[in-house]
C-alpha cells in the first residue's frame, strides 16, 4: 500500500508522513534503510562529536538515538493496532528518553548498525501485514492512526531529522 491510502491522515505525524514520496510501504522503509549510509554523511556525524547548534540541543549521536527509540515504538503501535488491540496506547516524552540513554557513551557506527538492525526488524514486521491489517484504526497518543501511517511516520522521522542534522548541524564542521 501506498501513502496516499492512508485513510485519515494523523494530527502531527502528519508532519513526517507528508515528507514520504507516494510509495509502496515497504518499498519505502527499504530505501529509507539507507539514508544515513552516504559516506559524506557519516563523516559530518562523526566529525561533529558532542557539538550542538544551540544550547540545550541534542547531538548528533541523541538524534540517531531519538530516531532508534521512535521506531521502536511506533512500531510497536502498529503491531498492536494491526492485531486489531483498541487499547489507547500512550505518548511518549522524548526528551525524557533522550535524557535517559546512553547515547553520549556511544559511537555513531554502533547507533548506525543499531538503526539498521531496528529497522530490518520494521520491515518483517510490516511485510507480514495484509492490507486490511494495516488499515485498522486505533489510539496512538491520543488520536486515531492506522499501521499504514505508522509505517510512513517510520520512513518520514528520519528523514526530518536528517535535514535538521544538514541544516543546523553539519555546517558546524
Amino acid at each position: 500500500m501506498k501513502r496516499t491510502d492512508i485513510q485519515q491522515m494523523p494530527k502531527f505525524f502528519d508532519r513526517y508522513i507528508l515528507q514520504v514520496e507516494d510509495i509502496e510501504l515497504l518499498e519505502g522503509l527499504k530505501k529509507n534503510a539507507s539514508l544515513f549510509e552516504d559516506e559524506a554523511i557519516k563523516d559530518k556525524l562523526l566529525a561533529l562529536g558532542d557539538q550542538v547548534y544551540a544550547p540545550d540541543k541534542w547531538t548528533a549521536k541523541d538524534i540517531l538515538q531519538h530516531i532508534i527509540d521512535t521506531e521502536r515504538i511506533m512500531a510497536y503501535r502498529a503491531l498492536r493496532i494491526s492485531r486489531n488491540d483498541a487499547t489507547p496506547l500512550p505518548g511518549f516524552d522524548e526528551n525524557f528518553f533522550a535524557a535517559n540513554t546512553t547515547a553520549a557513551n556511544r559511537t555513531v557506527d554502533d547507533l548506525l548498525e543499531e538503526f539498521q538492525i531496528v529497522r530490518q526488524s520494521s520491515i518483517l514486521l510490516f511485510k507480514n501485514m495484509t492490507a486490511s491489517m494495516l488499515q485498522y484504526e486505533g489510539i496512538g497518543s491520543n488520536q486515531p492512526i492506522a499501521p499504514l501511517a505508522l509505517g510512513f511516520v517510520l520512513i518520514g522521522h528520519p528523514t526530518h531529522h536528517l535535514k535538521v542534522l544538514k541544516e543546523r548541524y553539519f555546517p558546524l564542521v
